[in-house]
């Protein structure tokens, strides 16, 4: 048998389909952990973990660092990392892009957690800057009213309701009725961290390092860049703005 014609064969057998991201397109790669609810369940503190939080903002930074990308959104157990246009890392497959972000996802939140965890991932793209405003936007409403869900669902819990009792309680109620749910035993929803209810940013920021020129030993002054972290995001229209000023600020 030609060595070459097996070869051929075999490679016949991977099944691939060589899509590709639009060109000129903004894209977005979401990353989420595969079975959280269980994954969380015992390990951590409900509604939210401190120390869960850190470790997804370990992730999402990675995945920026990593792969390029242009500004990062994470909430719960999900992380959205933006890139640009004219970003072109592995040719923009799709398959290697989504397989990539959820293999180091997984490897980077296992090492910092300790626990073996696993996240799948998915494909966003907006053909303009306004679109991916909209995007972000509609991100950090889901955090928004999931944490003000989380908070009555887990503090029916700990008074000794069951999960149909709590969730029961909760279908089809408005924002008011678990605001007051949640006031009534002494819990001020907008007094709660800024980024259980909003979510965290992290983008690229430029710092001005002091050093030594080990040539003549004299003191010189060099811009670096760094991730930072925002725990503070604002929201609506001041949102949109955060956003669109790290969409265009310069390529890291």
């Amino acid at each position: 048998m030609n060595p070459n014609d097996f070869e051929t064969r075999m490679r016949e057998g991977e099944f691939f389909h060589s899509l590709r991201l639009l060109r000129g397109a903004w894209c977005v790669l979401r990353v989420d952990g595969r079975g959280f609810s269980r994954f969380t369940e015992g390990r951590y503190e409900k509604p939210f973990d401190a120390t869960l939080h850190q470790q997804m903002v370990r992730t999402a930074s990675a995945l920026v660092e990593e792969l390029q990308g242009v500004y990062a959104y994470t909430e719960s157990d999900e992380i959205s990392v933006l890139f640009r246009p004219d970003w072109s890392l592995f040719d923009r497959e799709v398959e290697k892009l989504v397989s990539i972000s959820a293999g180091l996802a997984s490897a980077t939140f296992t090492h910092v957690a300790g626990v073996p965890a696993v996240f799948d991932s998915r494909v966003w793209m907006g053909v303009g800057e306004s679109a991916v405003v909209d995007y972000f936007r509609w991100r950090q409403a889901d955090a928004t009213r999931c944490a003000l869900h989380g908070w009555c669902y887990w503090t029916l819990r700990k008074e000794g309701q069951s999960v149909a009792q709590a969730s029961r309680a909760l279908h089809g109620r408005s924002v008011g009725f678990k605001n007051e749910l949640l006031f009534q035993r002494g819990i001020n929803f907008n007094e709660l961290p800024l980024w259980q209810r909003r979510g965290t940013g992290i983008s690229w920021e430029r710092y001005e390092k002091e050093g030594v020129d080990p040539r003549n030993g004299q003191t010189v002054r060099t811009w670096r860049r760094r991730l930072r972290v925002d725990e503070s995001l604002p929201m609506k229209e001041e949102y949109d703005a955060y956003v669109r000023e790290r969409m265009r600020a310069p390529a890291p």
